[in-house]
Order: C-alpha cells, then structure tokens, then sequence
C-alpha cells in the first residue's frame, strides 16, 4: 500500500527479458536501505526487490503489468518515480495508493500557470471502463506515474492535474511532454462503490 508521494526517482541502468518477464535494474538514493522482498512503486507500479548488488536493485514486471504499464517502454537512463510502502505509523499525506496500474494515458497539453504547469491526459475510455469504475471525477483523486493527484476539468476521456514546482522538480513530470505515456491508477473508493452499485442493482 502507497499513499502516491513519490519519494525520488530512480533511474533505470539495466532491462533483461526472459520470456514473458521484464527485470528492471535501477539506481536510486534509498538503495542502500531495501532488502529482499520489499515493494516499491516505479511509476506507480507496486514490485518486489528480487535482487541487491551494489548501488543497484533489481525488479521484476511479468506480462500483465507491462500490458497495463509504461514500464515495457522503458530504456537504460530512463527515470521512474520510485516510493516505498507506507509506514503504518505515519500520516496519509495523499490517498490510498495500492501499485495497481489500471491503463496507461497520453499526455496532451501541457502549459504554465503562474508557477505552476497543469498536465492534460487523455486514456481510452468505454462504458466497460467506466463500469470498473475507471473514470475520474472533478476533485476526485488519481494516481499519475505513482503521484497522487487532484484532479481538475475532467471529461469522459481526460482530465487536467496542476504540478506544483517541488513535484515537478522531483519526480518524472519535468520529463513529461505532449505523447508521453503515463500509468493511471483510479480511485480504488471509486471503484468499490460502482462495483457495489453494480452488485445491488
């Protein structure tokens, strides 16, 4: 379980492929505090450390996440917004997060806003979609890339976040641009309710 406040990015120094798996090699400032078996969200993806050496960690993505996720379209030097899982001890500082990639959505607009930079993505929707309860709601919360989100203007199939400078400093959005593709993960409240919805007729 995450809480979508992105601690650090981490940056990608080696992929290898067996079969239908993805192993990720990354670098980042909180190596050297991981262990085996311990999650950690890549760009909102929850994986498992299964591997330590050096400065370096290893992760491994099987097929149905990289169908979900951006992580199959992953190069060597790319940078993925990395978070451990939440302390139970500590404050919710944005919303309940569980690394479960829904789809993935594209960048359309990006623009300066007194200080700020508002993002626009837009994902594929259909009423199967929205009868998972993949969809988004004005002030509703959503997951961009393992950021948790305030979401604003949305639409059927979009909707506009505002990056405040010390996130946009810290995690991947200053590497975002018009066509890059993002992970989404809705609002997991969202999603009981419509399935309750559905189940009650």
């Amino acid at each position: 379980m995450f809480s979508g406040i992105v601690e650090t990015t981490a940056r990608v120094v080696a992929l290898e492929r067996e079969q239908e798996l993805l192993h990720l090699t990354l670098t980042c400032p909180f190596v050297n505090e991981l262990s085996i078996d311990q999650s950690v969200a890549h760009n909102g993806v929850c994986l498992t450390v299964v591997a330590l050496e050096g400065d370096t960690y290893t992760v491994t993505a099987m097929r149905e996440t990289l169908e979900r996720s951006n992580l199959g379209q992953l190069g060597v030097g790319d940078e993925v917004n990395v978070e451990r899982s939440m302390s139970m001890n500590g404050r919710l500082d944005g919303h309940i997060v569980q690394g479960h990639v829904d789809t993935t959505a594209r960048c359309i607009a990006v623009e300066e806003a007194g200080g700020s930079h508002e993002f626009t993505f837009q994902y594929e929707s259909s009423p199967e979609m929205v009868r998972r309860g993949y969809f988004t709601v004005d002030k509703g919360s959503v997951t961009v890339n393992g950021v948790s989100l305030t979401v604003c203007r949305p639409t059927a199939d979009t909707f506009t976040v505002a990056i405040i400078p010390y996130t946009f400093d810290n995690t991947n959005f200053r590497n975002i641009r018009p066509g890059t593709c993002v992970n989404l993960e809705f609002d997991i409240i969202g999603k009981y309710i419509t399935r309750m919805n559905q189940l009650l007729g």
